[in-house]
């Protein structure tokens, strides 16, 4: 069996450079991410939480943190679907590399090759699964702590209660950012079956859209113009 051939490396080294670099530098480095859709969405979470605590009746807080809680666990279970079809992929390699070799311009790999390009989407989603339902028990922790705070006026006890229940709110959401990003390099390993070059150009796209959405959208100006404006 034929092992991954030198243009495969190369792409699969753009692949990770894009996925775990990007990662990295928006999570990690302060200056970065404070310019970033998800930091203007943590101080709007924050203030949530402040405003909650005049509410009496927050039974839309908790209708709007099971919302969340609903769309993180749709992707959770397609993740789990996705993690099945891969391994019932994993289990035919023959039949799926026949139905590449009917499609124009396709690298058909080898059966090793073709294990390990099943392998590396078999850890992308594992990654996402594990990033989505914990985010899910953070949503779920954060129902618990808005359903603790008594209600009343914001005195310093209460903010403080508020202030944890939006940092719990916050990393929920960045896990679940995690695990959608998972999703958008998923797709773009899927591109590898076909050819290096796909991977590459599919990873270069995905990169460029994921960086037009968290720092150069109209989202991103909106929020930040609503923080701004405090």
């Amino acid at each position: 069996m034929t092992a991954l051939t030198l243009s495969d490396w190369l792409a699969l080294g753009v692949f990770l450079l894009c996925w775990i670099a990007y990662a990295l530098v928006t999570d990690r480095v302060p200056a970065i991410r404070a310019r970033s859709v998800i930091a203007a969405m943590d101080e709007h979470r924050r203030r949530w939480m402040i405003a909650m605590l005049e509410r009496e009746n927050r039974i839309a807080d908790i209708a709007t943190i099971g919302n969340l809680m609903q769309s993180t666990s749709f992707l959770a279970t397609t993740s789990i679907f996705v993690l099945g079809g891969l391994v019932a992929m994993l289990g035919a390699p023959d039949l799926g590399r026949r139905v590449l070799a009917a499609l124009p311009y396709t690298a058909v790999p080898e059966e090793a090759a073709w294990e390990a390009k099943i392998a590396l989407l078999l850890v992308i989603f594992v990654n996402a699964f594990f990033a989505l339902t914990w985010a899910l028990r953070q949503f779920n922790y954060a129902s618990i702590l808005v359903s603790g705070i008594p209600a009343g006026p914001p005195d310093a006890a209460r903010i403080a209660q508020a202030e944890a229940a939006a940092r719990v709110v916050n990393r929920a959401a960045r896990h679940f950012s995690t695990g959608l990003r998972s999703y958008y390099f998923g797709l773009a390993a899927l591109a590898w079956l076909l050819h290096p070059l796909a991977l590459v150009i599919a990873s270069l796209l995905v990169l460029r859209e994921l960086h037009r959405r968290e720092f150069r959208s109209e989202v991103r100006e909106a929020l930040r113009a609503g923080n701004a404006r405090r």
